[in-house]
């Protein structure tokens, strides 16, 4: 009877082969799975277009509307009462204004005060006088005068070359006298002359030179203000 050892040899070595195969092929498909596992996910592509930028502000302008920065034009007016009794002149300077109410025989007064920077302005004089008024459209005034009892309204437009308000005050014949005069546009003139408290009609200016006459004492009368 034969000894089956180098068979069963044979045998065992194929066994040990086959089992050494199938553990590599279950170490490599064991690693493949890791290595799949592991391995980061792709960044998802990002738009190359980037969203417009907003576009810039436009600076704030320059011109303010704040009222206190507007600036009343200098200039002076001069015109009539609604009744036609008297006349009414104003002279408005840097954002003041003195005016000049008279009826040219007896009745007068001097006011003044600030002019607000929407152009309305409240002028007082003595004996309580006063002028309320409003500048429109750089053109004209349009107010009122309280003097002695009575109510005026009136309406002063912008003073043309050689017309507006004048003053002079000079010592003649050793009295103090003041004279206060409103040309007109149309050229008529208004004014009343005080000697030391007693008025009277004034005698004509000449509107190119401010020369007059009082009392045989040549003056000269210049442009009011404020």
């Amino acid at each position: 009877m034969k000894r089956p050892g180098p068979l069963l040899t044979l045998l065992a070595g194929l066994l040990l082969g086959l089992l050494t195969l199938t553990l590599d092929a279950t170490a490599g498909t064991r690693n493949a799975s890791s290595s799949d596992q592991e391995k980061p996910a792709s960044p998802t592509p990002t738009s190359s277009t980037a969203s417009p930028a907003p576009a810039p502000s436009p600076p704030p302008s320059s011109r303010s509307s704040s009222p206190s920065s507007s600036k009343i034009a200098d200039a002076s007016y001069a015109g009539r009462t609604d009744d036609d009794s008297s006349s009414v002149a104003v002279s408005v300077r840097d954002g003041r204004a003195i005016a000049y109410f008279c009826d040219g025989r007896s009745k007068e007064s001097w006011l003044k005060g600030p002019v607000r920077p929407d152009g309305s302005m409240r002028l007082t004089g003595s004996h309580g006088a006063a002028l309320d008024g409003t500048l429109r459209d750089g053109s004209r005034i349009r107010g009122t005068v309280d003097l002695d009892g009575g109510h005026y309204a009136f309406t002063a437009p912008k003073a043309v070359k050689g017309s507006g308000l004048y003053r002079a005050a000079a010592t003649v014949r050793g009295a103090k006298v003041e004279g206060g005069w409103i040309v007109l546009a149309d050229g008529r003139q208004v004014g009343i002359v005080d000697r030391e408290g007693t008025p009277s009609s004034a005698p004509r200016i000449d509107p190119e030179t401010g020369a007059v006459t009082v009392d045989g004492q040549p003056l000269t009368a210049t442009p009011a203000l404020p």
